[in-house]
């Protein structure tokens, strides 16, 4: 922002509330949850869903779990009044949910609401209207408050006049002071005591006050002091259900909630990965795997969310961001080489210690819930590009392809394959990484190749093999013949009998491919040149003895 534009912004004022409890609190369980995906979700799309779409989008909200759902705002189009009806008429609605539709407080606007409601076994009647100065000032110009908590009172006394007239349909009185976020707080007290008040809620039958945080002005912890300064000046609070409906301006709407929460709220209001107004509603992923990932249950089914991500791309046409929490693409990737190399030991730990106690916590560098949990694999969570290091690389080649390549052997292969990344200026695929591995590091066969090879005991020296070889240098075969404690070791011995030993084999690995052919070996070699060069080759083979003479000569073959 250009300094000289500063001075027509003025600091949020905070709230005298000197002995706050919210900040002792923590999260214990989890509130009542309420999908706004139909109505607040719908609105701010670019095309709005129609009929077909928003019944398979609340058949998707019912099976994640949501038990309130607002369905839209049936007086106000009658795309919204007719799916409505057919959720009804249809018997669409599982007895466990209660569907909620939002109207304004006039009156033609909440007879046709009731119009659409009637039928249903329980709807919330959501009813509001804007109360802080700005609203007052400028949409109502110059409203009193007087003028405004006569339209909040008149309309619950009308929703409450009317609910005699459908006495199949439990309603549920929510009222929401829209734009509290800036409101006066002595009067959004009075507005929301004033409702109370008509309504006379009970213990045993408790309406809704929803204080949404419309449009963010300040800080998380401003806002959880206004939740908690509200709950200790509503009237009945034991009959009174206080709910959240916080947007995200200031990007902060998942730590709006959290706090809230803490300060006492009863119930969230928000959408699926945000969707809303300007940059959005709450996004209720979140706020749910934050719980999740600290023990508390939520009611909500997010055990397969790029399914939910997919149906919700498809009917909203909206994107979910590479980087959203939980259902963005990327959020289970590490590039950075440190993060791989954590994440891939952590996994590793975690295996072996959930062999002993599959109750033992969940514990990895950089993944605060495990992946597998909400559907996402383990084979995405290392990406390769030119940031990447030796651990991730092994990790893909381990994960992915089956070889478990010797922690020694990580630099090498490591270096090698960011490179190529590097040199290409983009991300390797699991199979690419594969490919350059193979190209540069097994079965090589030039200069030198083994054509043909045989084993046999030394009858002299019992225990001790001995090798006949046909190996091809530089396009001439030779018969080369070796004595060993083994197969690499006789090998070892038939070249220095052709004067082609420059090197000491100083490490050997070998398993089985794992997802591969069950045939297949794969044998890693180091040798040490007397130059003091390191090298590894690698050999796959369906014999475990060709595939350690393969990562032999092929480690030859790199020192040349």
């Amino acid at each position: 922002m250009n300094s000289t534009a500063i001075s027509k912004y003025r600091p949020f004022p905070p709230v005298r509330l000197p002995d706050r409890t919210w900040p002792d609190q923590t999260i214990t369980k989890a509130p009542i949850w309420c999908s706004v995906d139909l109505r607040d979700g719908n609105q701010a799309l670019p095309q709005p869903m129609s009929v077909e779409e928003k019944l398979e989008f609340f058949d998707l909200l019912c099976r994640i779990g949501f038990k309130q759902i607002e369905v839209g705002f049936p007086s106000a189009a009658d795309t919204e009044f007719n799916f409505l009806r057919r959720l009804i008429e249809e018997d669409r609605i599982p007895e466990d949910v209660t569907i909620q539709i939002l109207v304004q407080t006039r009156e033609h606007l909440i007879r046709r609401s009731f119009e659409a409601i009637a039928g249903a076994k329980r709807a919330i009647v959501h009813i509001y209207n804007s109360t802080s100065p700005l609203q007052r000032r400028v949409t109502f110009s110059d409203a009193s408050r007087e003028d405004i908590k006569k339209l909040a009172v008149d309309g619950a006394k009308l929703v409450k006049e009317l609910v005699p007239t459908i006495p199949q349909t439990e309603v549920i009185l929510q009222y929401s002071p829209e734009s509290f976020s800036d409101t006066e707080l002595d009067f959004a007290a009075e507005i929301c005591n004033a409702v109370i008040g008509v309504w006379q809620p009970t213990p045993e039958k408790k309406m809704i006050v929803n204080l949404p945080d419309t449009v963010q002005w300040t800080t998380p912890n401003i806002h959880a002091d206004m939740i908690e300064w509200m709950i200790r000046h509503l009237d009945r609070r034991d009959s009174v259900i206080v709910s959240l409906h916080t947007h995200n301006d200031r990007g902060t709407g998942t730590a709006a909630t959290e706090l809230g929460l803490m300060a006492g709220a009863d119930r969230v209001e928000g959408t699926l990965f945000g969707n809303g107004e300007r940059t959005g509603n709450l996004d209720i992923v979140n706020v749910a795997l934050n719980m999740n990932g600290h023990g508390i249950e939520t009611g909500l089914d997010f055990s397969d969310l790029p399914a939910i991500r997919a149906v919700y791309e498809r009917i909203t046409k909206m994107i979910v961001s590479e980087r959203q929490p939980y259902a963005g693409e990327l959020v289970f990737t590490a590039f950075s080489g440190s993060h791989q190399d954590a994440i891939k030991k952590g996994l590793d730990r975690r295996e072996k210690e959930t062999a002993i106690d599959p109750a033992v916590p969940w514990g990895v560098p950089y993944l605060t819930i495990d992946p597998q949990d909400i559907g996402r694999s383990y084979e995405a969570i290392i990406r390769i590009n030119s940031q990447s290091g030796k651990g991730g690389i092994a990790y893909i080649l381990d994960r992915e392809h089956g070889l478990d390549l010797p922690k020694a052997m990580h630099p090498q292969v490591g270096k090698y394959v960011y490179d190529l990344a590097d040199q290409l200026g983009r991300e390797l695929t699991p199979d690419e990484i594969r490919d350059a591995f193979y190209l540069r590091f097994t079965n090589l066969t030039s200069p030198l190749t083994v054509v043909d090879y045989e084993l046999g005991h030394h009858t002299e020296t019992r225990g001790n093999v001995e090798c006949k070889a046909t190996v091809r240098l530089d396009g001439d075969e030779k018969q080369i013949k070796g004595t060993g404690n083994g197969p690499i070791n006789a090998f070892v011995h038939a070249l220095e009998s052709i004067g082609l030993k420059d090197f000491k084999v100083t490490d050997y690995r070998s398993h089985a491919v794992r997802g591969g052919s069950d045939a297949n070996a794969a044998a890693y070699v180091q040798v040490q040149h007397d130059d003091g060069r390191i090298v590894w080759g690698c050999g796959v083979d369906p014999s475990i003895e060709m595939a350690g003479l393969k990562a032999l000569v092929s480690a030859w073959n790199l020192l040349r």
